[in-house]
This record gives structure tokens, sequence and C-alpha cells, in this order.
């Protein structure tokens, strides 16, 4: 199930890290996932019952890369 927010709310919701990079729905590898990806550190915050859940406590860290090491 895709995740389904206005799109005035998205437009306004935010990564709550540092950067504050605007949020996109659905996983790079799941459109339909239910959760908000950020476009900067690729954090994958949950939406749970229509809402989001922008803790970095709950956020799904990205997987790392080879580049990463």
């Amino acid at each position: 199930m895709a995740v389904a927010l206005d799109p005035k709310l998205l437009e306004i919701l935010a990564c709550p890290s540092d950067d504050h990079a605007p949020l996109t729905p659905g996983s790079p590898t799941d459109p339909e996932a239910d959760v908000l990806t950020c476009t900067s550190c690729g954090r994958q915050f949950p939406v749970e019952d229509g809402i989001p859940v922008l803790l970095l406590d709950e956020a799904i860290e990205p997987p790392d890369t080879p580049d990463d090491k």
C-alpha cells in the first residue's frame, strides 16, 4: 500500500536530521512501501495508520554501499 498523504502536507514535511531535506513517498526499491524517504541521507521513516513517524530513532537507516567504506 502506497503512502497516501495530502500533497500540501508532503510539500512541507522534511527529514528531522540536520539537513532538513525533503521527503519522498515510498522507498527506492519499493515505491509502494509505507515509508517516506529522505532525498539527502536516504533514511526511511515509517508511516503508521496514515501518520508519518519522523523520529530519527525510528528511522530505517539506508543500506551501506561499497563506496561508504
